[in-house]
């Protein structure tokens, strides 16, 4: 069975999916939008207007590859759902219809929102904070949302009542592709090893053309990057797998790409969390098996946990950014001064940021690898300065404060063309468990008239 992924995140680039489509000969096409950040995105857009809160981008995309999917069998399997799967897939329905494809059965896979338990679930101990320990009592006036990390089962589960389309919230990313392996190959839910093998390989695609020669260090290597392929893998019934492109594409897949990926945004690599397995990332070999394929075997796996990850969106108040470019002499020395007036002014009307509440880079001079690059004495460098508080008006203040710099600064500042920074509000991540039996996954499937 092959399975491609066609987005790595909300915002990713509509051509990925359209090429898988029309050039991947696969069997699934997953789409992953996704991240802690993303969450909190939407959540702000669902509490500007209710209809909101899912992935855009992905009505879209289905306009422009669903016509194919149809035609060849291409199942998709996405969490675009975001906060708001049922609205995202009340859209999706509309472009069925303009699409003329009625007889589509899109499902829908939720039940990872656990807001209205929290109360309950904070009394019976539940949700501290992963980093710190700290209870989530205190704060849970401050609560946004709160999602649980769901896992494969469910998707199985709608595509084992037909759907064509499945729309998830919050699940694992690697769900994603483990789903479609639990349907077509009925893999035990205590087959550890296979299980695993689904988890490595939906991790190694999640991040789309990060595996194809994407963020690659020998990027001079990577072949024509502009037309880089996206990644499928090719899966067996026993777990062993290949990763590998669509035909003809740029970008590259070997050993190197794929183990790129494979470590990629991981903790402990011999006990890799996923909802429905723990799978040791210590177990596998990776074996380059010609010209863009390299074979995965041996994964291991072991018993899951008893609980889900849940990402808690909460309050965090107020933010803004801006920044200028300052050129001349010294202009290292220049744009750190700058900061310095710009801050000074602010104390001086009464509004005062603590030093962790502000934030001052002078891009240019190595602040992305401090310490590690040697120091240089640029003729123009970028001054980004940003901050955040509780009070709304004290951020908007800082952008005022930060424009006036233009003609009452020093001279060689350019660069402010987009206006004064205003605040916008925060929303903060809160890292937590919750066992398995207080959340209940529901799927749902409607066929489109």
């Amino acid at each position: 069975m092959r399975i491609g992924n066609g987005q790595a995140f909300w915002g990713d680039t509509p051509s990925g999916p359209t090429q898988l489509v029309e050039r991947g000969d696969i069997d699934y096409l997953t789409m992953d939008f996704l991240a802690e950040v993303t969450m909190s995105v939407l959540q702000k857009a669902r509490r500007r207007r209710p209809e909101a809160g899912h992935a855009t981008d992905f009505v879209g995309i289905l306009e422009r590859v669903l016509p194919a999917c149809r035609q060849r069998g291409i199942r998709i399997v996405a969490n675009a759902g975001g906060v708001n799967p049922t609205a995202c897939a009340e859209a999706c329905e509309t472009v069925v219809r303009e699409l003329g494809l009625a007889g589509m059965r899109i499902g829908v896979v939720d039940g990872d929102d656990i807001v209205d338990d929290l109360k309950a679930l904070v009394g019976d101990g539940q949700l501290a904070n992963l980093d710190t320990g700290e209870p989530l009592g205190p704060h849970l006036d401050e609560v946004l949302s709160a999602n649980a990390y769901l896992g494969a089962g469910p998707i199985a589960a709608a595509l084992g009542r037909g759907a064509h389309v499945v729309i998830t919230g919050r699940v694992a990313d690697a769900a994603l592709t483990l789903g479609p392996l639990l349907h077509e190959y009925g893999w035990a839910l205590d087959d550890w090893d296979r299980l695993a093998a689904g988890v490595v390989a939906g991790h190694i695609i999640e991040c789309g053309t990060q595996a194809t020669g994407g963020n690659f260090d020998r990027w001079r290597e990577v072949p024509d990057p502009a037309h880089i392929g996206w990644p499928i893998v090719e899966i067996d019934p026993d777990g062993t797998f290949v990763v590998t492109k669509p035909a003809g594409t740029g970008g590259m897949v070997t050993a190197d790409t794929v183990t790129a990926q494979v470590l990629y945004e991981i903790g402990d690599p011999a006990r890799y969390l996923a909802p429905d397995v723990v799978a040791d990332f210590t177990s596998f070999r990776l074996l380059d098996e010609g010209t863009d394929r390299v074979r995965i075997t041996g994964v291991r796996g072991r018993p899951a946990t008893d609980t889900y990850k849940v990402s808690i969106g909460l309050d965090a108040g107020w933010k803004a950014s801006g920044q200028l470019v300052v050129a001349g002499p010294e202009a290292a020395a220049k744009a750190h001064a700058v900061a310095e007036l710009l801050f000074a002014r602010l104390a001086a009307d009464g509004v005062a940021f603590g030093i962790d509440e502000q934030l001052v880079e002078v891009l240019g001079t190595g602040v992305v690898f401090p310490g590690m690059v040697a120091g240089t004495d640029p003729v123009e460098v970028v001054l980004r300065v940003g901050v955040r508080h509780a009070d709304r008006h004290r951020v908007d203040r800082f952008g005022r404060e930060l424009a006036a710099l233009v003609t009452a600064g020093p001279s060689g500042l350019t660069g402010f063309a987009a206006g004064r920074p205003k605040a916008s509000d925060v929303v903060g991540f809160w890292p937590a468990l919750v066992t398995k039996d207080r959340v209940t996954p529901r799927v749902q499937v409607r066929e489109v008239t």
